[in-house]
């Protein structure tokens, strides 16, 4: 199966300016493919510890997706850290160059152009309903930290990666609380090795105290042990099975 990795950068996020929302919305993009989110780094503006973190994640799985750093600032250092990843240099890419001259006109200035550049060896990918191109180095997707930006470049991945087998989601939701539904997890989890199980408390709301959830690629499978552990339960603790 195709893993992923995700790198998020920036200092406002780690200092709690700024709340992170795109990790979510690759999650659930990736698992539309079939690819499995396996691991989500976040760092500082730091060249030496992005560039470290790009080498490791870019070579430990099938893709990486890096979100933030990539503006015209004095923080938006992630072009440079990913060349660094890489052992290569820094260029200026030309229909990049052309694209902002055409975007700014007359109010171009030297920091816009610091948007074009890009790793030597790098290619830019793009589409009819994305034109402005994304970065990519080798395995490694360069991906804007605005949110409203990162979202649209969604589609383009989707593209790009191609879809293997989905994976199916279904879940119970009871009036039981964990410890009380612990034997029946442990159960339905030891005798269904191929669905992954979760668990999910809910504090407040009146309607349900916790959320099952089983997931996997066979959804003969998922549902199988849906359904046992549904029926595992007393039928007046079931508030809805999906």
């Amino acid at each position: 199966m195709r893993t992923a990795a995700a790198l998020i950068i920036g200092n406002e996020l780690l200092s709690g300016k700024i709340a992170d929302a795109n990790v979510v919305v690759l999650a659930r993009a990736l698992r539309s493919l079939g690819v499995v989110f396996r691991r989500v780094v976040m760092v500082l503006d730091e060249i030496d510890v992005i560039a470290e973190e790009v080498r490791l994640l870019s070579s430990t799985h099938d893709w990486l997706f890096t979100s933030g750093g990539v503006g015209p600032t004095h923080d938006d250092v992630t072009i440079d850290a990913v060349a660094r990843a890489f052992g290569t240099h820094v260029v200026s890419e030309p229909s990049m160059e052309a694209m902002l001259r055409a975007y700014y006109g007359e109010k171009l200035t030297a920091g816009h152009l610091l948007m074009a550049r890009m790793p030597h060896g790098a290619r830019l990918a793009s589409s009819v309903s994305m034109p402005w191109p994304t970065v990519v180095m080798k395995n490694v997707w360069v991906l804007p930290g605005v949110p409203e930006i990162f979202q649209a470049k969604i589609p383009l991945i989707r593209d790009e990666l191609g879809a293997d087998v989905p994976f199916v989601s279904h879940a119970v939701f009871t009036t039981l609380d964990e410890g009380t539904l612990k034997p029946m997890l442990d159960h339905v989890v030891s005798s269904h090795p191929d669905v992954e199980v979760g668990s999910y408390p809910r504090w407040s709301g009146l309607e349900y105290r916790t959320k099952l959830t089983f997931d996997g690629l066979d959804g003969e499978k998922v549902r199988s042990a849906r359904d046992a552990f549904a029926a595992s339960l007393p039928e007046e603790a079931v508030v809805r099975v999906e």
